[in-house]
């Protein structure tokens, strides 16, 4: 029987709740046991490497409209990427299971729960030992000058990283999963892209001051409802996280809401604050990133053991937002089906 064109594209897009639900669980598992996978099978790696090309054959003129173009085609190469895993896990003869399975692997890699908190394990080992060292390591995970950070701004510039990655990292890909149901994959890679775009050429340096600005505004826009739902999500972290914290200090949920609405405005970009100043009040530590903000200046300064106690609120929210996440699409469907 020969399927038309249409038909073919109608079946392709037909899900169910469970399907989507299935899909979302067992990413979030494939995250928390195994991690990245292999940079060869990772398909962020590969717009990486072609937004890496694209950025080497920009011009020295028109930057700006080369920019936008660069930005639109690594878009629209993501979100191909996306579409054709979603065609082949629908293709008639994929048993479901293979195809949730393909699935769950290629929406895993628009998040990581697990690397957002590894290498501040690391930093945390080295700091014990040498803070020079930890110095040097800290260059790669956060944007400032780290020659001169006393003991506690290298802690803050950690646990400040870890909860303003959980939005990009974790909370906008899931957040576009969820409210474009069957599109949901290749919206969460259209996400990924204006993100990964943002990470390479986003920086307000003179290179990159005029490629950059669409994808840097891209990814703002993006962020922007997520990054202010992230404060509801890290309260109510901190509220189970309080029930897994074994020996370490006990966590304010009602301090992360009241200190994210009052200092959410303290950092340069619009959307960091939200999830950074939340954690900060949640943890009851003052965040500081010498010359350009102080959040939570009436908190004592972070300490070592901060380090796993927002490890441990980070990892405890992201997976309760994988499950708020299933909620939400299970309650969509319900709706639906009364409409």
């Amino acid at each position: 029987m020969v399927i038309e064109l249409p038909e073919l594209l109608l079946n392709t897009f037909t899900f169910t709740s469970t399907e989507l639900i299935l899909v979302l669980i067992l990413a979030v598992l494939l995250d928390l046991l195994f991690g990245e996978p292999p940079a060869a099978l990772h398909p962020v790696v590969w717009i990486g490497k072609l937004i890496g090309f694209l950025k080497e054959k920009a011009p020295k003129s028109n930057q700006k409209l080369y920019g936008i173009l660069m930005a639109l085609t690594v878009i629209a190469f993501a979100v191909v990427i996306a579409l054709t895993v979603v065609f082949i896990a629908h293709l008639e003869f994929m048993p479901l299971a293979a195809g949730i399975l393909i699935q769950a692997f290629f929406l895993k890699v628009t998040f990581a729960i697990k690397c957002m908190v590894q290498p501040a394990r690391e930093i945390k080992k080295i700091l014990d030992k040498d803070i020079e060292t930890a110095r040097q390591e800290l260059i790669t995970y956060v944007s400032r000058d780290t020659s001169k950070l006393e003991r506690h701004q290298i802690i803050s510039a950690v646990t400040e990283s870890i909860s303003e990655n959980y939005v990009d990292a974790l909370l906008t890909p899931i957040f576009f999963y969820v409210i474009f149901g069957p599109l949901g994959l290749p919206a969460a890679y259209l996400f990924k892209a204006a993100s990964t775009l943002d990470s390479m050429v986003g920086y307000k340096t003179e290179k990159y001051i005029r490629i950059g600005w669409f994808s840097a505004k891209s990814d703002d826009l993006l962020n922007w409802i997520p990054a202010r739902l992230s404060p509801f999500f890290i309260a109510v972290g901190a509220a189970v996280s309080n029930l897994l914290r074994g020996d370490l200090e006990k966590f304010k949920p009602s301090e992360g809401l009241k200190r994210a609405f009052k200092e959410h405005k303290a950092t340069p970009s619009p959307n960091s604050g939200w999830p950074m100043a939340a954690a900060a009040g949640a943890l009851q530590v003052r965040f500081e990133k010498p010359n350009t903000y102080i959040i939570g200046d009436a908190y004592k300064n972070p300490e070592l053991s901060d380090i796993p106690r927002v490890s441990i609120l980070i990892i405890i929210t992201s997976v309760l937002t994988g499950i708020i996440g299933c909620l939400a699409i299970s309650a969509a469907w319900y709706a639906v089906s009364f409409l």
